[in-house]
């Protein structure tokens, strides 16, 4: 009987675990199988463009992350200085990343954007590690 109660327990206490979402479920980190392809812009915005700006942005944004290679497109604002833009994109390989740039929505973006950018920054890196948790 006790061995009953013991093995009873351990099968409750890993259904519980497992329930809970901890490691060993679908949030487990995955190894990359190859450095992902980055790319960090800085863009400083005509001030008085900047909400058309932001819009045209954020249409492009949607779009991107739907597009097969495209694993993240965040969109971030200087704390000091809302009319700089910092853009955050993370592709599976450069092939993905210039793809996205052959796509009508990327170039209806840069058409409209175009005469907004007051300066422009852009660095490519490769990922060494990428650590995030889902909510």
């Amino acid at each position: 009987m006790r061995r009953f109660v013991r093995l009873l327990a351990a099968v409750l206490i890993v259904g519980a675990l497992i329930s809970i979402g901890l490691p060993g479920t679908d949030q487990r980190a995955h190894a990359q199988s190859a450095p992902l392809y980055v790319a960090a812009i800085d863009l400083d915005i005509v001030p008085a463009e900047i909400e058309k700006f932001k819009a045209a942005l954020m249409e492009n944004a949607a779009a991107s992350v739907k597009e097969p290679g495209c694993r993240e497109f965040n969109i971030h604002v200087l704390a000091s200085n809302p009319n700089h833009i910092f853009i955050y994109e993370v592709y599976d390989n450069e092939a993905a990343a210039q793809a996205h740039r052959q796509t009508d929505h990327f170039k209806k973006y840069a058409g409209i954007t175009g005469n907004m950018v007051a300066k422009r920054e852009v660095r490519i890196l490769t990922s060494v590690a990428m650590n995030s948790k889902k909510p």
